[in-house]
């Protein structure tokens, strides 16, 4: 049911399964129902709390809950995707540095990506993502599959800047018979600066996302300490107070928006 209701313009996508048609495309996030019920569950709390604080109808805040449920799913499936996608960042740079280090002991392609492999289950576990990667690749080399080409299909699927230029690197050392290991420590050196840098904006914008966070809370405090200390101004619903009521509701989930695409900068 769910997933009809938020059919949009992105089915037009063709789902790519790789090569040998087996891997993931990590444009999509594939929601278990369990998903499904925290994104619903999250979407559906938000509305009921703001609707009872508000107007203290139970019937509507019910019905605004499951309202607000169902976009809500859209939103937790975007952040579900985005997070495998970062995780997936850095468990590629870890592969490269295992690489970097089979390469520097005189490895050729097919044993420097079986010994990481290796290194890579110990760290990472049997169904992580990376893992499950590089055992398609070491597949893919061995069914005669050239490497270039299974790395330029990770790069397609998974849709991650930072593998696509290290794959165009990667293959243009091999074609010009470059130094692969150098190739591939200076890939791991990028990748790594860059997650370092967004840690460290991280950092910094913290205060700023818990001072956003805290703004968004405090009508709800407000509202709550009014009705409290016997305002009846605050919960009786006339039709001004509840047009007010609407009205601020409005702006500060837009300035909320607005809060959050300031503080969100990607790299």
């Amino acid at each position: 049911m769910f997933e009809r209701i938020l059919k949009k313009k992105e089915d037009t996508y063709v789902e790519k399964h790789g090569l040998m048609g087996n891997a993931d495309d990590y444009h999509i996030y594939h929601m278990r129902m369990t998903d499904y019920l925290v994104g619903f569950l999250i979407g559906f709390a938000l509305g009921f709390v703001v609707v009872m604080i508000f107007f203290r109808i139970t019937v509507m805040a019910v019905i605004l809950g499951s309202i607000c449920g169902i976009p809500a799913i859209k939103f937790y499936r975007k952040y579900r995707k985005e997070k495998r996608q970062k995780d997936l960042l850095i468990e590629f740079r870890d592969l490269l540095e295992a690489l970097t280090t089979s390469y520097s002991s005189g490895k050729n392609t097919m044993e420097a990506f079986a010994e990481s492999y290796q290194d890579l289950l110990s760290l990472y576990g049997e169904k992580s993502d990376i893992v499950n990667e590089t055992r398609i690749i070491i597949a893919g080399m061995t069914n005669n599959i050239i490497i270039e080409d299974l790395l330029r299909d990770f790069a397609e699927r998974c849709g991650l800047d930072d593998v696509e230029s290290f794959t165009a690197t990667f293959e243009s050392g091999l074609r010009q018979g470059g130094d692969i290991r150098q190739v591939v420590w200076d890939s791991r050196k990028i990748i790594n600066d860059k997650i370092e840098i967004e840690m460290e904006i991280k950092t910094i914008l913290t205060e700023k996302e818990n001072e956003l966070n805290i703004m968004m809370v405090m009508p709800l405090i407000i509202m709550s300490a009014l009705s409290g200390i016997g305002t009846m101004s605050a919960v009786v619903n006339t039709p001004l107070t509840v047009t007010v009521k609407i009205f601020a509701i409005l702006l500060f989930g837009a300035a909320y928006m607005m809060g959050r695409k300031i503080v969100n900068i990607r790299m």
